[in-house]
């Protein structure tokens, strides 16, 4: 059990009973808590009998009311309250295997656990859970639940999760859709593999289970230059990014007809990749799949013609926007726009080619430090520097190859601002510091 309380929330019911951090939560209505999902659904009721264990060993039994989703107010030291389970699979397009030697420890463990996937939304593959833990998911409603299934043809997924146990996924989303439990599902497309005919036949597999299965995102492949050991993965390029755009429109116009909705979203790389125009902004309804790279491309040109307007006509200042190959085209409208509705500010874009995982890997968030500064001279950056926030690990300032903002400000003696990109913020941001 980690269940040793980090941090108290304030006017909370835990600081009201003078729960302290250091404590330990030992049970609720009697029920040992063994990781977060306990806490979470036995937490769910208007009277609750809860068991703590200070500091000095003694154990407080406190019997509290309260409002039936009120939660007690702590935080644990552990997010799951538990050690997360790793991935029992060696996908032959894993990320985390393709990465070089000497990052941090955490970059290579690959979880695959379902209250990450609850709780941050982390993709899981079910591939370690038995019928035992879907019931669990059941049983305490765990759900969205976010699914990585690839494809729904149980020898390929086999081949490439290259796991014996992975062809059963179908059999598993059944068994949650019937209970009521909502999931969203990715692709990762590789081609060769599970693209094409093989998508669309995935995809409107996973459509018979619409609406438990709200939607499908299809993401491509990426491929890093430290793949050399691993099966050959053919890269998309223009002609067939183009290809698989036409091959899922045909389904996507069919489920627009009967649901409103497409169902099955291509990742705005598919769209770069093939000179098309990314769709409308009514096809990516409210934008829920952004985290996986789809709609942001719309998003975020939607958020600057709106918010241009507060943009402030009496703002000087200068501007260096730092951003990766893939979006670099929609920065450079982004800031054109800006310039031409005040000329007192300026704004360069500093393009960054992805040396240290190689140049195939085109998106911001995977950029490093290192080639920041390998490409940026310090005499070509202006009074401010804004990056986005992705580029950097979740609430904290370091990047993948563990150079800190305050490195970068040190190397190019610059303040660094942290940025959305929604369009919004961007503008926020420069009437700041104008």
């Amino acid at each position: 059990m980690n269940n040793k309380i980090a941090k108290i929330i304030e006017e909370s019911i835990a600081e009201e009973l003078e729960i302290e951090v250091g404590d330990k939560l030992i049970s609720i209505n009697g029920t040992e808590i063994k990781d977060i999902i306990d806490y979470k659904f036995l937490m769910a009721d208007d009277y609750i009998e809860v068991e703590i264990e200070k500091q000095d060993g003694e154990i407080w039994t406190f019997e509290v009311e309260k409002d039936y989703q009120e939660d007690l107010g702590i935080e644990f030291e552990n997010a799951i309250m538990d050690e997360a389970r790793s991935c029992h699979n060696n996908c032959l397009f894993c990320f985390i295997d393709q990465l070089p030697e000497g990052m941090r420890n955490t970059l290579y463990f690959k979880d695959d656990d379902s209250r990450l996937s609850f709780l941050q939304g982390n993709f899981v593959t079910l591939t370690n859970m038995n019928n035992e833990d879907l019931d669990r998911i059941i049983r305490y409603r765990i759900s969205p639940i976010n699914i990585s299934v690839h494809t729904t043809n149980a020898e390929l997924r086999k081949k490439m999760l290259n796991n014996r146990f992975a062809g059963d996924i179908y059999d598993k989303l059944k068994k949650l859709a019937k209970a009521g439990i909502t999931m969203n599902c990715q692709i990762v497309l590789c081609p060769g593999y599970n693209n094409g005919e093989e998508l669309v036949k995935t995809v409107s597999d996973l459509y018979k289970l619409y609406p438990a299965i709200e939607n499908v995102a299809a993401v491509p492949v990426g491929v890093t230059k430290f793949r050399k050991t691993l099966n050959e993965i053919t890269l998309y390029d223009a002609q067939s990014a183009k290809a698989e755009i036409e091959q899922i429109s045909q389904f996507q116009q069919k489920a627009l007809k009967k649901i409103g909705s497409p169902f099955v979203r291509l990742a705005d790389e598919f769209y770069v990749m093939a000179g098309v125009e990314v769709p409308s902004t009514d096809f990516y309804g409210d934008f829920e799949q952004i985290e996986d790279g789809i709609g942001m491309i719309r998003f975020f040109r939607d958020s600057i013609s709106k918010n241009l307007k507060k943009l402030n006509k009496k703002a000087k200042g200068s501007f260096t926007l730092i951003t990766g190959v893939s979006a670099y085209d929609e920065i450079e409208w982004a800031a054109n726009a800006i310039t031409e509705k005040n000329d007192k500010i300026t704004v360069n874009i500093q393009r960054i080619v992805n040396d240290f995982f190689g140049p195939t890997i085109t998106a911001g968030g995977l950029l490093t430090g290192q080639d920041i500064m390998k490409q940026v001279q310090a005499g070509n950056v202006f009074d401010y520097i804004i990056m986005p926030k992705n580029m950097f690990k979740s609430g904290e300032s370091i990047m993948l190859d563990d150079v800190t903002i305050a490195e970068l400000e040190n190397y190019f003696n610059k303040k660094i601002l942290l940025c959305e990109y929604t369009g919004e913020d961007l503008i926020q941001l420069i009437n700041e510091h104008s």
